[in-house]
């Protein structure tokens, strides 16, 4: 109960069930008191994060700064040996390789000795005080797949749910009514890593490259014999990961779903990314679409087009994504408040430390680059090339007009497909040069958000269309850099249409890629 009101730091949200989980508080009654007496509240102690307490009252969910009360009660927690509790579920491919390794760097940081073990698919991380002796946090990978991780974040069995693809409508309506907020909405998602599906052959195979569109005929049953591609006169065997996994699923939704295909029913199923490269190795007529991270010794094919145009997966076109198949590798966190050691370690997942930690376990970091103009001589030969009726020459001339001395930055804006939505990645993308305008990275230089479309429809109305895709973008990063100054900042737009073209207008995939807005520096 409520003695006096104004009790002080309290916030009000939707009430939350929690479940009683290992090594977190079960829900019991507690009786919280400030320091002079005079207010009193009384509820059922729902979790604690060294700082805040979470109550759930008759008044609903309230938080309850815990300097400014004193805990009586069976549940109250102890101050002075709290330990940081972190649940992550989700994706395999992270939790084996990236998070681990992020833990293991951040633990270094912060002075204290990490010890690991695992029981089944769940590994726990312990980390001590190296002079102490004291246990200061309890982090858990639960690594299955990522409709797991969201099952597990919506089911309040995990904090942050590590995913290979977007959440859909359905899980998204029911993380709102379990009171997680909306799941879609800005901080409440970031894109922790790069990685993306590539089309994978055994050594020796005398393909190449391949172009989408047959990418999908091939994994649609479509096109079943290496002949057909160029190859020997041999029968196609198919390899991509189980159906449950985010990259299985993104096979599905980025390789087969835009040509309304639907998966051959001779493809092989592996359980991870490991087991599937292992089997491609093994298969001389095996094709597989595998994580950029796990392609290993194998023959990776390009992508191509009827135009000519070729993409190779690369760490740079994957982080510009320039290069069609790119699947990002999300954390999804719900609108609750983590411990305080907690929340630092997501801190460290984007600083340049923990950057280069993913780079180093072998997927493509966020870490922003600038790419000189001279480094992309093949994107300016394929303007010339496809110019035509529509791109005239002084259209080129007053692009690359605009753009010299300039640097691109690798962050890149895309939009959902028939919105003016941007997408996922994109919205991370404006989160993080949001927070680097807002720490003065940029001050003193011009940013210049540059807008392209494909080659669809007349080119006067491409160019408005790119123009006012760049002027979105911008304005979503300006709203986003709340305490940027802007006075030290020379921010425009420009919209130059199909001008520079990354991919063949001929396919769904090739027309995403040139539907985007770049940022050059100068």
């Amino acid at each position: 109960m409520v003695r006096a009101a104004g009790f002080a730091a309290l916030s009000f949200s939707t009430v939350v069930t929690l479940a009683a989980l290992p090594g977190r508080l079960a829900a019991q009654d507690v009786t919280l008191r400030s320091t002079d007496g005079a207010v009193e509240l009384s509820g059922t102690l729902l979790s604690f994060d060294g700082e805040f307490y979470r109550l759930d009252t008759v008044y609903g969910e309230l938080t309850v700064d815990g300097s400014g009360v004193s805990c009586e009660g069976p549940g109250c927690p102890s101050l002075l040996d709290f330990v940081a509790e972190l649940d992550i579920s989700g994706a395999a491919t992270m939790g084996d390789l990236i998070l681990p390794a992020l833990i293991e760097a951040f633990a270094g940081r912060q002075g204290l000795e990490m010890t690991q073990s695992r029981v089944g698919d769940t590994a726990e991380f312990l980390l001590t005080d190296r002079e102490s002796r004291k246990l200061k946090a309890r982090f858990r990978l639960r690594m299955t797949n990522s409709d797991e991780g969201f099952a597990d974040l919506i089911a309040d069995e995990a904090d942050i749910a590590m995913t290979v693809r977007e959440i859909t409508q359905e899980e998204a309506r029911h993380g709102a009514e379990a009171g997680l907020g909306d799941l879609k909405a800005r901080g409440r998602v970031r894109v922790l890593s790069l990685d993306a599906l590539v089309a994978v052959v055994a050594p020796g195979n005398p393909v190449q490259a391949i172009s989408t569109p047959q990418l999908a005929d091939v994994f649609g049953g479509k096109i079943r014999n290496w002949s057909e591609l160029g190859g020997p006169d041999a029968p196609i065997t198919l390899h991509l990961r189980d159906a449950g996994s985010g990259l299985g699923q993104a096979a599905e939704a980025k390789v087969l779903a835009p040509a309304k295909l639907k998966l051959a029913g001779s493809a092989i199923r592996h359980r991870g990314d490991a087991a599937l490269s292992a089997a491609v190795m093994r298969d001389p007529f095996g094709i597989g679409l595998a994580s950029y991270a796990a392609r290993s010794d194998l023959q990776v094919l390009n992508l191509t087009g009827a135009c000519g145009f070729t993409l190779a997966p690369t760490r740079r076109t994957i982080k510009t994504e320039d290069y069609p198949l790119t699947a990002p590798m999300f954390l999804y966190l719900p609108a609750r408040r983590l411990p305080k050691l907690a929340r630092e370690f997501l801190s460290f997942t984007r600083s340049s430390s923990g950057q280069l930690v993913i780079r180093r376990a072998g997927f493509v970091d966020q870490q922003p680059e600038e790419i000189v103009i001279g480094d992309q001589g093949d994107r300016l030969s394929n303007a010339i090339r496809g110019a035509g009726e529509d791109v005239a020459l002084d259209t080129l001339q007053e692009m690359v007009g605009r753009l010299w001395g300039m640097k691109r930055l690798s962050i890149s804006f895309r939009f959902e497909a028939g919105s003016v939505r941007l997408d996922a990645q994109s919205r991370s993308n404006v989160e993080q040069l949001a927070r680097s305008l807002e720490i003065g990275r940029y001050d003193g230089r011009e940013l210049l958000f540059v807008g392209f479309s494909d080659g669809q429809g007349p080119a006067a109305g491409n160019k408005t269309i790119s123009e006012r895709r760049a002027r979105r973008a911008m304005e979503a990063v300006l709203a986003a850099a709340e305490t940027a100054n802007r006075e030290r900042l020379k921010v425009s737009s420009v919209g130059f249409g199909e001008a520079l073209p990354m991919a063949c207008d001929d396919s769904e995939w090739g027309r995403q890629v040139n539907r985007r807005v770049e940022v050059w520096l100068r």
